[in-house]
């Protein structure tokens, strides 16, 4: 029987407005400087909903069960907030990392080859040749210790009778006292304790963060199948092209970069390897110091000790080297899969050999040579002039082999055509160079009271290596140098923000203008712009910094002397000029080496300080330790296995969840990272908001490779969407520049910024210029962040009990 008809009088059912399909939420990850949850989620009541004290996520407490009630969050999304700051930030002490700039600035060249499609022999070698690069600054680091405690303590000061009488702690050693540490080889091998211990610490750090960092497991997921369509092709080439002609982008087949591969964050075997082999040659490099000298000594006069003892000794060095390096050229990364195997007998036999080694040195040096006395220096300037000109060779080769690459894919907005990698390289070199010749030279000053060492009047001792002094003096000149380009960018830059004066009362016309506020905004605008400019500033300092090298090399070996003495007899005008650049550049060094310690120390106590040079550090840190074991640890290591475990739990126990990631400054990055990292089913649910960015203007010059066109094109492709809000006045963020066709719409900017140039009814007092901060003050971005919802679920019709369900709205994430 058919159904009953209602009367035509009766009321019609109440129907509920559609709503999304699920539970949304906006997962929040700051930048550079951290941030409390308390900011992030503007609420000072907040829970830590998993995580712990170094990194965890929060929510308001309001907001901890939100899942459970969904009614509450039909206009907003449950906010979480990722706190990461703990693993770049700390107490003052976290500042001796600081110290290692050297290692972490040439890590950072290995990240930065150009893109390679085919070219696996290519980008091997290149990273061959990074890691070469890396070892020499660890026996650079250890050598200048070598210098320091061996040279200049033991063997010069403690064998001068006026230098030792003035350190009286030094007068057990003296040879005047005549006791049984009198003796050069016996001090050599007590000072041989202080580089030593030196590497022992650098392999307890290097442990310890190891552990922490690089051991921890990341998402649990099956590895990627190496031949499918998400696999890469090769360890470290591109991945699979994109659409073909007329496919349409959005059906595309999603393609998994370098940095969505599972071992891409697991460096746990590499890094094992690679502290295996530079403690090796740092201990190496101690009982080299030491044992050579004695074996000197035992050729050149018939004495109680066997010649063929201090052969064997210096024989075993020379092979446990050759492993050394045969360990540090034979494997590269391997990220294809998640490699959880260590080798155990090199990580623990290598340096334990090297060890034993230089307890055979110090008991070989410790034997008594009675007519041994020490003079001079101590025999080492060869080993830091081979050091320098192996450094440079291999910076050559290096820079040969980028544009090699670059050649065969280049991408025009690539920094230096291809050789941002070698001229970091280069710095790094000079870095290296600068922070142990200007330890050397501040304690052959501090040994040698009113006399200049390497001069020869009223000197007590010899000083350190000439080649040092001649790096010192370079470096007025080098600072010379940089003059025409700053002043280039001055110019350049108050010629840019007189252009921009009248686009700007435009753009915010029909306000009448304002002479003053135009010109600030103007002036910020064009200084913004000069972060571009860093490419060729970083590529006139390496170049001169290679050329001025050479120089100081050529000048030290063909002279012998220091830069003082070897003007001599030249005219007063250049004498004048070799002695003030000696003098100037061994002083620069020491106090600019006390303010970077001094500096960095503030950066990690004070927030405002950190913001300043944030960005360069967690730029640094970012990257996983592929060429150096002693850099500082990776933060990236931790952070992005937590977002990308975070996402996935949550899609997975939330079926109609919506999910948007949204990251500000170096927070995108990771964010970005950690959407590479979702597995294949994962990524479409979820939408990316990027905001003050580097991940292009950045990331993808400095790092093709990783964040290159055709990763942030993959990137755009993998997700469900995508926005990223910038500002002409940010002098870090920028467009990601997608190149598709049609335009896929990511960009949203350049944002109006101030919002109003002058006093408005809605805005009567006048607005700030926020730069890189603050992007949620816009309503751009609440505007973004509604269109990602609305493109992540469909609506669907509310159930009808919905009617009794409560109706309280979320506050805003922002």
């Amino acid at each position: 029987m058919a159904p009953a008809t209602p009367p035509p009088s009766a009321t019609p059912p109440a129907t509920e407005p559609p709503q999304h399909a699920g539970t949304a939420l906006e997962l929040l990850v700051h930048g550079v400087g951290g941030a409390t949850p308390q900011e992030m989620l503007d609420d000072p009541r907040t829970v830590r909903v998993t995580g712990d004290t170094t990194a965890a996520v929060y929510r308001r407490t309001e907001d901890a069960h939100g899942e459970k009630h969904p009614e509450r969050y039909r206009d907003e999304p449950v906010a979480e907030a990722y706190c990461w700051s703990g693993l770049t930030s700390g107490n003052g002490s976290r500042a001796l990392w600081l110290l290692l700039l050297p290692f972490m600035v040439v890590n950072l060249a290995h990240w930065m080859r150009p893109t390679a499609t085919g070219r696996t022999r290519a980008v091997r070698l290149y990273g061959v040749l990074v890691r070469l690069v890396a070892l020499s600054l660890t026996v650079l680091l250890t050598a200048a210790a070598c210098e320091v405690a061996l040279d200049l303590l033991a063997w010069q000061c403690a064998g001068a009778d006026a230098c030792a009488e003035r350190r009286s702690w030094l007068g057990f050693l003296s040879e005047r006292q005549g006791g049984w540490w009198s003796q050069p080889g016996r001090r050599l091998a007590l000072a041989a304790v202080v580089p030593a211990a030196l590497v022992g610490l650098l392999w307890y750090l290097s442990n310890r963060t190891w552990s922490a960092y690089e051991s921890q497991r990341p998402l649990d997921q099956e590895d990627v199948d190496a031949d499918g369509p998400s696999g890469a092709v090769a360890d470290h080439g591109q991945d699979a092209p994109g659409p073909k002609a007329g496919e349409d982008p959005r059906k595309a087949v999603p393609v998994r970069p370098a940095l969505g591969r599972p071992g891409f964050w697991y460096g746990r075997r590499l890094v094992a390897r690679l502290r295996a082999a530079h403690t090796a040659a740092g201990f190496l490099t101690v009982a080299a110091a030491v044992a050579g000298a004695a074996a000197r000594h035992d050729r050149g006069a018939e004495g109680p000790v066997p010649r063929f003892i201090g052969t064997a000794v210096e024989g075993g060095i020379v092979l446990c080297a050759l492993v050394v390096v045969w360990v540090v050229c034979r494997r590269g990364r391997s990220e294809r899969t998640r490699d959880t195997r260590l080798d155990g007998a090199l990580i623990s036999y290598l340096p334990g050999s090297a060890l034993a080694l230089l307890g055979l040195a110090v008991l070989y040096a410790s034997w008594s040579r009675p007519d041994w006395q020490s003079s001079g220096a101590l025999p080492g300037e060869a080993a830091f002039r081979f050091l320098a000109l192996g450094e440079g060779i291999l910076v050559i080769a290096l820079a040969v082999v980028a544009r090699g690459l670059y050649r065969r894919t280049p991408e025009p907005r690539t920094v230096l055509y291809g050789l941002g990698g070698p001229a970091v390289a280069m710095l790094a070199c000079a870095l290296g160079g600068v922070m142990t010749g200007g330890v050397a030279q501040r304690v052959a000053d501090w040994l040698d009271g009113p006399g200049t060492p390497g001069m020869g009047r009223s000197s007590d001792i010899a000083g350190p290596p000439v080649l040092l002094s001649w790096q010192a003096s370079v470096i007025p000149m080098l600072l010379l140098l940089l003059l025409v380009p700053v002043l280039v960018l001055v110019v350049r830059t108050a010629r840019t923000a007189r252009r921009l004066g009248p686009l700007i009362e435009a753009e915010y016309a029909p306000e009448p203008p304002d002479e003053g506020r135009t010109r600030r905004i103007a002036r910020i605008r064009a200084a913004a712009a000069l972060t571009d400019s860093a490419p060729w500033i970083v590529g006139v300092l390496s170049t001169a910094t290679l050329l001025l090298g050479a120089g100081a090399v050529a000048g030290s070996w063909y002279s012998d002397q220091v830069p003082g003495r070897a003007a001599d007899g030249s005219g007063p005008l250049l004498e004048s000029f070799a002695d003030a650049a000696q003098s100037t550049g061994s002083w620069l060094i020491g106090f600019g080496f006390i303010l970077f310690v001094a500096g960095g120390r503030r950066a990690y106590k004070d927030a405002s300080a950190r913001r300043t040079i944030g960005i360069l550090w967690d730029v640094g840190t970012f990257w996983p330790r592929a060429a150096h074991p002693f850099a500082p640890p990776c933060y990236a290591e931790r952070a992005v296995p937590d977002l990308a475990s975070r996402m996935a739990a949550w899609t997975s126990t939330t079926p109609r969840g919506r999910l948007v990631i949204s990251g500000h400054s170096q927070g995108s990055v990771l964010a970005a990272s950690a959407v590479w990292q979702l597995p294949d089913a994962t990524r479409p649910r979820v939408a990316l908001l990027t905001y003050g960015s580097p991940l292009e203007r950045l990331y993808g010059r400095w790092f093709p490779a990783y964040f290159g066109p055709e990763p942030l094109l993959g990137l755009h492709r993998s997700v469900h969407c995508w926005r990223n809000l910038w500002r002409a006045t940010d002098p870090i963020g920028g467009p990601v520049r997608i190149d598709a066709d049609p335009d896929p719409g990511v960009d949203r900017g350049p944002l109006k910024d101030p919002l109003a140039y002058g006093r408005t009814t809605k805005l009567p007092l006048p607005e700030p210029i926020l730069g890189h901060s603050d992007y949620q003050a816009d309503p751009a971005f609440a505007d973004a962040r509604a269109d990602l919802l609305e493109e992540l679920g469909p609506l669907v019709p509310r159930q009808a009990d919905a009617r009794t369900q409560k109706d309280t709205s979320g506050r805003s994430s922002g």
